[in-house]
């Protein structure tokens, strides 16, 4: 193939993948925004004031946090992390209704992501009610690997409440408990880790389209997972820390078409002219007297 096919190739490609945003799977469409609704703070319940999530990117977890596993084994929580990035999910095992829907959100879309847990990033469930222990997370676990072949890069921890104070604080998530209810006020949502433990990306709700957990765990994985086409993604769309969501990058896909363009155009240009100089009668003429 030609120079100017290729940039010509090229130029399209970058075009479409821009566009569209193929390339990840049937299920990731455009992300929308949430709509922006809420209650001033003087409405707020009083059992709901002071939960939610803060925006820490960049900032480490402690790595050396004594937590339980499902087998009812200590461990360190950096033993659960390793060279790949990770899903840090907060919820509690005992929740009636939210956190279910977060771990049953989560597993539908890495179902259909092509990134595979355990060989491409790791998922760790921790339950930051403290009173819960690891019988409680041998049953949860239980319940979300029956959608998987293998069990390998979860993890489904419980720890003291000095370590889940720790954790918690350090990625910015609270939590309380209702006195009336006994049940657990929450936010829900997960975050996104690099492989070093620090805090790439949050998603916030129930809703965590496989296109952005793909997007988050590439940029996470700072060029340890993904391929071509990723790269290309990761151009075209950008994290939002306001919502949570990747959305189109507009003017960054016009510069890029527009470069893409540009180099397209001049190697077109180019070999037009060369092609114009080989085939030229003078360059013709001057062969056959040189000859004589």
């Amino acid at each position: 193939m030609s120079a100017g096919r290729k940039a010509l190739l090229w130029a399209f490609l970058g075009t479409v993948l821009c566009g569209a945003g193929v390339g990840i799977g049937p299920a990731e469409a455009q992300p929308t925004a949430p709509p922006k609704v809420g209650l001033p703070a003087g409405q707020v319940p009083e059992q709901l004031r002071g939960i939610g999530f803060e925006q820490r990117l960049g900032e480490p977890i402690p790595l050396d946090l004594e937590l339980v596993d499902a087998a009812g084994r200590t461990i360190l929580l950096g033993d659960r992390l390793s060279e790949r990035p990770a899903l840090l999910v907060p919820v509690y095992y005992d929740c009636p209704m939210l956190c279910g829907l977060v771990l049953e959100a989560l597993s539908k879309s890495l179902r259909v992501l092509s990134l595979e847990v355990g060989r491409d990033f790791d998922v760790v469930v921790f339950s930051f009610d403290s009173t819960e222990g690891h019988e409680l997370a041998a049953k949860t676990r239980k319940r979300i690997l029956r959608y998987f072949d293998s069990e390998a890069g979860w993890s489904f921890l419980v720890g003291s409440d000095e370590s889940i104070r720790r954790l918690t604080t350090s990625i910015g998530y609270t939590a309380k408990r209702d006195q009336k209810s006994g049940e657990m006020a929450h936010a829900a949502g997960l975050f996104v880790l690099t492989p070093e433990g620090r805090i790439a990306r949050v998603f916030f709700g129930i809703d965590y389209p496989p296109r952005d957990l793909r997007l988050a765990l590439v940029e996470a994985g700072e060029g340890t997972i993904g391929g071509f086409v990723d790269q290309v993604l990761l151009f075209c769309f950008r994290y939002d820390p306001a919502t949570g969501r990747y959305s189109t990058a507009i003017l960054r896909i016009v510069r890029v078409g527009g470069m893409l363009t540009a180099l397209a155009v001049a190697a077109f240009v180019y070999l037009a002219r060369r092609r114009e100089r080989v085939h030229s009668p003078n360059t013709t003429a001057g062969s056959a007297e040189g000859t004589a």
